[in-house]
């Protein structure tokens, strides 16, 4: 089973042999790649009860959870990787979430639906109303996107952070594009980051 865009380029940059955190895994694709072809020692933590449970029936150790609130029980550093990908919009305080991610990981993997794209644009400028596309399918009322952010606005939180990105792609449908205006033309982002060292904390052992 091929992966998703975004999951396929983050499981491209996973060292082989890592310890990984995947929050908001939803049916564990990405994990179960992650384990048969990087073997990495995977964990999976998610909202939805029927994707832990498909999660868990692809031999996955995923655990029920809010990454809004469990997040702060995991240990400093305690993976090389944590892993939150379209997630972030969804987050009551995404703010936290990253903190968390930063904390817990080494490194952290974080891509979204850029809001910023010319279709959305075009779409609230001629049409009035609450874009749906591919990566947004849902209705205003149903979505259950609550923090629209675009690739400009995540930018500026990391570097008012202090965060370190690695690695940045940007995807138009499922092929890459350039970073070059990727605030207009990219629909998807996918960053990889490093905390600062004064956000980093002893390895938990």
């Amino acid at each position: 089973m091929s992966l998703r865009a975004d999951l396929a380029i983050i499981a491209d940059h996973v060292a082989p042999g890592s310890r990984v955190l995947d929050v908001g895994c939803g049916d564990g694709a990405l994990m179960a790649a992650l384990r048969d072809g990087k073997q990495a020692d995977a964990r999976g933590l998610e909202l939805e009860p029927h994707n832990v449970a498909a999660a868990v029936g692809r031999g996955l150790s995923v655990i029920q959870g809010d990454a809004d609130v469990d997040l702060a029980g995991y240990p400093d550093a305690s993976f090389d990787y944590a892993i939150l990908s379209q997630t972030l919009q969804t987050c009551r305080a995404p703010d936290a979430v990253l903190d968390h991610l930063l904390r817990i990981g080494r490194r952290a993997f974080v891509s979204f639906p850029n809001f910023a794209h010319w279709r959305v644009r075009l779409s609230l400028l001629w049409g009035g109303r609450m874009p749906v596309t591919r990566l947004l399918p849902e209705r205003w009322y149903d979505t259950p996107n609550i923090h629209h952010l675009t690739i400009d606005d995540f930018r500026a939180y990391l570097k008012d952070r202090g965060v370190v990105v690695e690695g940045a792609w940007f995807l138009s449908g499922d092929k890459k594009t350039t970073s070059a205006a990727a605030n207009f033309l990219a629909e998807h982002a996918i960053f990889l980051l490093r905390g600062t060292k004064s956000r980093v904390r002893t390895h938990w052992s």
